[in-house]
C-alpha cells in the first residue's frame, strides 16, 4: 500500500491499486484499513473488472436508494469495508472474494 497526499481529493480516501489516497496528511488507521480492504478486493478481481462492477453496482443501487450516499453504501465491496474498517485483524483472516457474502438483493 502506497499512501498519496491528495490535499483537493473529495472524499478522505480512496484506493486505486496500489495506491491509497487521502485527504489528509495523518489518515485514520480505520480509513487506512478499509482502504486496504479495497485494495485486495481490486487484486482479487483486477483492477478494471473492479471498477465496472462498482459502478454498474453503484448503478443498480441508484435506482433502489433514494440518494448517492444510500446507493454508495450499500455497494457490495463498501458493504464489506465498512462491516469490517474496526476489526484490523479482518484483511488477514478474510477469504478470497470476501465482498461475495456481501451482495444482496433487495
Amino acid at each position: 500500500m502506497i499512501i498519496v497526499h491528495v490535499p483537493f481529493l473529495w472524499v478522505d480516501g480512496m484506493a486505486l491499486f496500489p495506491f491509497v489516497l487521502v485527504r489528509k496528511p495523518a489518515p485514520s488507521v480505520i480509513l487506512l484499513h478499509h482502504e486496504r480492504i479495497h485494495l485486495r478486493q481490486q487484486l482479487e478481481m483486477g483492477i478494471v473488472p473492479f471498477y465496472v462492477w462498482y459502478l454498474l453496482e453503484y448503478l443498480i443501487r441508484r435506482f433502489q436508494y433514494p440518494d448517492h450516499y444510500a446507493a454508495y453504501r450499500n455497494i457490495s465491496f463498501e458493504r464489506e469495508a465498512y462491516a469490517n474498517e474496526r476489526n484490523l485483524s479482518y484483511y488477514r483472516e478474510r477469504p478470497w472474494f470476501g465482498f461475495v457474502r456481501y451482495i444482496r438483493n433487495d
